[in-house]
């Protein structure tokens, strides 16, 4: 047998196992854009039984950043002597009236950086004021929190940061608080658990009594997963169970951690599809506050305003499939983007589009 059919028959059983243990109708829930993307990829959903629905939720970091947080960008982009650097993603996603790709082709300076400290460095070699437009679950708010701290140890005056991050478990409070879609099982995201923790599920599940099981990113673990999921619901149970012993750890990345909070406090955020979430995002600390470049260039946050032809919040509720969006694959493309979830790797409708057709 090949690697190939071996990997494919374990995946089969895996899929058997949950159709015997699966016994009612559930809807699952991953909160991961990569896991959305390896569902998609996979077809891991065509080999669940029918009485299982899965969804995509608020996973996708680049997807659930609001429209007034990119307007804001924009308008820094547009600021002479500014220069912009972030993540791929973030250049493609519509603002109200733009993108960063858009102002780049117009003059703006913005630069694709690999990583936080680039534009640390940048800043050092260059007169321009250089604003790092940092997005992301906690995943990779450690890499900003540790170029901020570096930029203050180096006294760069040209170094400021525009922060859109978002805490996890507030958005996961507020996805079950909205009461517009009814989650039974939540498979939780292996990249943000190995900075909080196995652990930070454990208040929400007891208030909730919604399972949670956090999974690892090949087919086979994510079915393993789900798996889980299912004999939690057969059995009654409502825990916190770790399918990713590997990476994740009980308490998380406690260096990681500490870094977040020697820059960071919680903060009111504005997310896409779920509106403000109180403590659902971060703000620098008073000690790092010279170094946000809102305050830095006067520039107040806009009131969101999206294309009014995009479901991409709804799709992030799991309100809706990408599909039932009638732009879907029409007027909203890779290519022609009427959000991000359609941009993102990680976006649900970019998976859909990609993998499903």
């Amino acid at each position: 047998m090949s690697r190939r059919e071996e990997f494919v028959a374990k995946a089969r059983a895996l899929a058997d196992e949950i159709a015997q243990v699966s016994d009612r109708p559930a809807t699952l829930m991953e909160v991961c854009g990569t896991h959305s993307h390896q569902f998609a990829r996979y077809g891991l959903g065509q080999m669940l039984p029918p009485q299982l629905e899965l969804l995509s939720g608020p996973g996708c970091p680049v997807c659930v950043t609001s429209a007034g947080e990119i307007d804001a960008a924009l308008a820094l982009a547009r600021v002479p002597g500014v220069t912009i650097t972030t993540f791929g993603d973030m250049v493609r996603v519509p603002g109200s009236d733009s993108t960063l790709a858009h102002e780049r082709a117009r003059g703006a300076d913005v630069r694709v950086m690999l990583s936080p400290i680039e534009s640390v460095d940048l800043a050092e070699q260059t007169d321009r004021q250089v604003v790092l437009l940092g997005v992301g679950f906690e995943t990779t708010v450690p890499g900003v929190a540790v170029a901020v701290a570096e930029a203050k140890r180096r006294g760069l005056r040209n170094f400021s940061l525009m922060g859109a991050h978002k805490r996890l478990m507030p958005a996961l409070a507020a996805l079950m608080a909205a009461g517009d879609v009814s989650v039974h099982g939540l498979l939780a995201p292996g990249h943000v658990s190995t900075i909080i923790g196995a652990g930070a599920y454990r208040e929400f599940v007891a208030q909730y009594r919604v399972p949670c099981v956090v999974a690892g990113f090949e087919p086979n673990q994510m079915l393993r997963g789900v798996l889980a999921l299912v004999k939690q619901l057969a059995e009654g149970r409502a825990e916190v169970e770790n399918e990713y012993p590997g990476a994740v750890s009980e308490e998380g990345n406690l260096k990681a951690l500490a870094a977040i909070d020697e820059v960071f406090e919680p903060a009111d955020s504005q997310w896409r599809g779920l509106g403000v979430i109180p403590l659902g995002g971060l703000a620098l600390r008073e000690e790092y506050a010279d170094l946000d470049a809102l305050a830095r260039f006067g520039i107040e946050m806009p009131e969101s305003r999206e294309h009014p032809a995009c479901r991409c919040g709804e799709v992030l509720r799991g309100a809706i499939r990408p599909p039932e969006c009638s732009a879907f694959g029409a007027a909203c493309t890779p290519e022609h983007p009427l959000g991000p979830c359609m941009v993102s790797s990680e976006g649900a409708c970019a998976a859909a589009f990609k993998y499903e057709g």
